[in-house]
């Protein structure tokens, strides 16, 4: 799985339109979401999310992998699924006003209903129930001459101007998802706004003193979005799909893994989730100073340890590497730093470590990111392993300062007696496949954490 919030560069907008047929010769579906705090967040350092395990459990469906896509503002998500840069909008589509939609809709994949999100009055858990209800907007006639905010785009906008117009009410759509109009009411910032129950309900759950029991709409489905041409196939086998797993056991736990309040609330009230306070970890403002000492972006090295410890400050392996970073003892007594004597101390060791690993790969591999790929490794491998591939793949006839397709494929071939007893190869044998996954699962997490995580 992978995913990148500045996806138009890899495509040309004139490109073809892909169908079902394409989807599965290229290996990857391709959909567009937006993040919040119940569709598509990070906890314990790991995607996660009701939309992202339904787009998952689809794209395994398809025997494909997935690539997640982010985008806020539905008319440029629109524009990006009607140019053929992605197969789907996987975001909580209702039938609109519109007979003249730029998409077609899918089967719905779930149900919910519009609630208005308002402050509880000052004082309320000592107020009566009554008095409470008196001064609660409850009704379309109760916000009379009051203004509302609505996420742009959203069918509710063209509801609320249409049925409230007996009692002037001011509609006022804007570029925010439900977790960030919540956070503006809770803040006193606005005082009212519409967001869909089952999202609301979540997003509210850090706030006591927030209300999001006043319903605007009945229920109505919600669907994904698939192009009107060109998308015949995807959408027959997507609805067909959708009919069969909103049957399934496996869709009633995932709906009430995540919309179920009392196992949401927890999650992003959570230091190890960013769908509450923005986070990836309890370590993020460590993560931050030292990723600057290695010019590193902060996520990538949370990604690293994530990968390492998932988080955990005091975890050691059967091999005797210790903490966030899993700094083997010799290493931190080489940089002369005690790594067992705070998280400080082991991140400080770990970054030591890549940036005496970057000074190896620096004047081999000029590009920077690709060389990414080979600290990553040799975190993982040691570095005499990497050079060894690297010589393989010189010797084979491939690029030794390539890592996909080139020296990944050679530091696996290390574990065959053909290679690794090769007179270019130093340090003998070494099963690269668990090495390889280890650079493909940290980079494909830190896409992840930069879709989601500013």
């Amino acid at each position: 799985m992978s995913c990148n919030r500045n996806f138009r560069g890899w495509h040309k907008t004139n490109q073809v339109a892909f169908d079902l047929d394409s989807i599965k010769a290229r290996g990857r579906l391709i959909a567009i979401t937006d993040f919040n705090s119940a569709n598509y967040f990070i906890y314990k350092g790991e995607p996660m999310g009701f939309t992202f395990d339904l787009l998952k459990a689809f794209a395994d469906h398809l025997g494909v992998s997935l690539d997640i896509v982010t985008e806020t503002h539905l008319k440029e998500a629109v524009k990006m699924l009607n140019s053929g840069q992605v197969d789907l909008i996987a975001s909580g589509l209702t039938p609109g006003l519109s007979k003249d939609s730029p998409y077609n809709l899918t089967e719905p994949v779930t149900e919910t209903r519009q609630v208005l999100v308002q402050r509880k009055p000052k004082n309320s858990r000592k107020l009566k129930v009554n008095k409470i209800e008196q001064v609660m907007v409850r009704s379309m006639s109760d916000i009379s001459n009051k203004t509302i905010y609505v996420e742009e785009g959203s069918s509710m906008s063209g509801l609320l101007r249409t049925n409230g117009q007996d009692e002037k009410i001011s509609v006022v759509e804007v570029p925010y998802d439900s977790d960030i109009l919540v956070e503006l009411v809770e803040s006193g910032e606005i005082d009212y706004a519409v967001c869909d129950e089952n999202i609301a309900g979540v997003s509210a759950s850090r706030y006591p003193d927030l209300d999001v029991t006043t319903p605007l709409s009945e229920m109505r489905p919600h669907s994904w979005a698939i192009r009107k041409e060109h998308s015949v196939m995807l959408q027959k086998e997507l609805d067909q799909w959708l009919i069969t797993f909103r049957k399934t056991g496996t869709y009633a736990m995932l709906y009430d893994k995540y919309f179920n309040y009392a196992h949401s609330g927890d999650i992003v009230k959570s230091d190890y989730s960013s769908a509450g306070l923005g986070k990836v970890s309890p370590w993020d403002d460590l993560i931050k100073l030292y990723s600057e000492s290695i010019s590193w972006d902060w996520r990538l090295l949370a990604s690293l340890i994530c990968q390492e410890s998932r988080f955990i400050p005091n975890v050691q392996s059967k091999k005797g590497a210790y903490g966030l970073m899993q700094v083997m003892p010799e290493t931190g007594k080489y940089f002369g730093i005690d790594i067992t004597s705070s998280p400080r101390n082991n991140i400080k060791a770990g970054t030591e470590y890549i940036k005496w690993l970057n000074s190896i790969f620096d004047r081999r591999i000029t590009d920077e990111e690709e060389r990414t790929h080979f600290i990553l490794a040799a975190y993982n491998a040691g570095p005499g392993h990497v050079l060894d591939a690297m010589n393989l793949a010189r010797k084979n006839g491939d690029d030794p300062t390539k890592w996909k397709n080139n020296v990944e494929v050679w530091l696996q071939k290390k574990s065959d007696p053909k290679y690794f007893t090769d007179s270019v190869v130093k340090n003998g044998y070494f099963p690269g496949k668990e090495s390889v996954a280890f650079v493909n699962e940290v980079l494909g997490r830190y896409r992840h954490y930069k879709n989601i995580i500013p």
